[in-house]
């Protein structure tokens, strides 16, 4: 895995994350249509530049598998290209949050059921939800976080 401080982020590396975002948005956020998509694309290349950390797992080519941000002590962003899911990079990416970098949140759409079941597999509960998402569109959200020890 790679670490990036906000200070050390090539624009080629934010362009191929982007790339990334959005195949694993249609891929996976099937309750958003092609407006919606292009309107969230607009703030994906800021909110990459901006999380305090991020992380860039890749396969064996040096292809970038998956990525994530976080804003300790929440999980910002998670996205995977879409031939890597299945392959262990996501439960990867979220154990190194999790022990590393002290996550212990995360935020997901209740219209994606896969990125709830996946998170709950790692150990997330549901703690809360909202009717909007945080600007205020009609998608709910889910917040989950890691029990106690």
């Amino acid at each position: 895995m790679e670490f990036y401080e906000a200070a050390a982020r090539p624009e080629g590396l934010i362009r191929a994350l982007c790339r990334v975002w959005e195949r694993s948005v249609r891929a996976t956020h099937t309750f958003l249509d092609e407006a919606e998509i292009r309107r969230l694309a607009a703030y994906v290349p800021g909110a990459l530049r901006e999380v305090p950390l991020l992380v860039v797992a890749r396969d064996s080519q040096g292809e970038v598998a998956g990525f994530m941000g976080i804003d300790a002590p929440r999980l910002e962003m998670l996205f995977l290209e879409p031939g890597q899911r299945g392959k262990g990079y996501g439960r990867q990416l979220v154990q190194a949050a999790a022990s590393r970098y002290g996550v212990t949140e995360v935020c997901v759409n209740e219209q994606n059921p896969q990125a709830r079941g996946f998170y709950e597999r790692m150990g997330f509960r549901v703690y809360h939800r909202s009717a909007c998402d945080g600007q205020g569109a009609p998608y709910p959200l889910l917040y989950l976080r890691l029990p106690k020890p």
